[in-house]
């Protein structure tokens, strides 16, 4: 059974989704949460995000409530998620689908083969094009971040391009982002993943709902209605979403929201 089936009202302005209580369906649902731009606001550099006071205990609730059925879907590493959000450790997506850990203790499944090293050393030679480029090794690509110099995007577009022209047809993709260009091997994506993830317990026969923010999380709403789930944007409407909110900010009051209403549910 799906939201729509529940009766459930979904609205379009931010944070009126807040007045949407799922308490009764969390031993039903999945939780599927970008990270950066979508839970965690973004910041000048990767390395420097925050996690802020109460979403880890947020999380950690929600994961409790679910029945393990609470998973980040990110770019990054599953190295660094776990990093980022210790010592609390949840399934997870990582390296946009190259990753896969259904159950948090579990050994994850390798989608992908990293970036070659060679690649990567040419793509990562871009940020000579002046100070604020900065590339992010994610091991399954590379990220060549230009939030602190965004005149020079376009600089760092037609770079990335000139280098992957050389390569074999189709043997990566080029990802953009919010000020950022990402290099990533090709045939792992979001969505693909999530697809796999959807056949793993706790997930299995479960409604998701999937929270993103950027270009990489749009073929996860495309494939999210197929398991009768719902997915929200943050910051922008994009397709097949079915609200959205402004800023991560929302996004965690309104995950607080429903773990303070679920107590004593669980």
């Amino acid at each position: 059974m799906g939201f729509a089936q529940m009766g459930l009202e979904i609205s379009d302005l931010d944070m009126e989704l807040a007045e949407t209580t799922l308490v009764p369906d969390l031993r039903k649902s999945a939780i599927l949460l970008d990270i950066d731009g979508t839970i965690l606001d973004l910041a000048p550099a990767p390395q420097q995000v925050w996690v802020p006071t109460g979403l880890r205990q947020t999380l950690a609730r929600l994961d409790a409530l679910t029945g393990g059925a609470l998973a980040l879907v990110s770019g990054r590493s599953l190295h660094d998620i776990d990093l980022i959000f210790s010592p609390l450790e949840l399934a997870a997506i990582g390296g946009h689908g190259a990753e896969l850990r259904a159950v948090a203790s579990a050994v994850p499944v390798m989608r992908a083969k990293p970036l070659s090293a060679a690649l990567k050393r040419k793509l990562a030679g871009i940020a000579e094009l002046g100070p604020g480029i900065l590339a992010e090794d994610k091991g399954y690509s590379l990220a060549l971040h230009y939030r602190l110099a965004p005149e020079k995007g376009d600089a760092v577009r037609a770079a990335v391009d000139n280098i992957c022209a050389g390569l074999p047809l189709d043997a990566v993709e080029i990802l953009p982002g919010k000020l950022v260009v990402e290099i990533k091997a090709t045939g792992i994506n979001k969505a693909s993943a999530v697809c796999e993830l959807m056949s793993y317990a706790p997930f299995a026969d479960r409604n998701p709902i999937f929270i993103g923010d950027d270009t990489t999380d749009e073929p996860v709403f495309g494939v999210i209605s197929q398991f009768g789930g719902l997915g929200f944007s943050v910051g922008r409407v994009v397709p097949n979403v079915n609200g959205h909110f402004d800023k991560p900010e929302s996004v965690r009051a309104w995950l607080a929201r429903i773990a303070n209403q679920a107590q004593g549910t669980a």
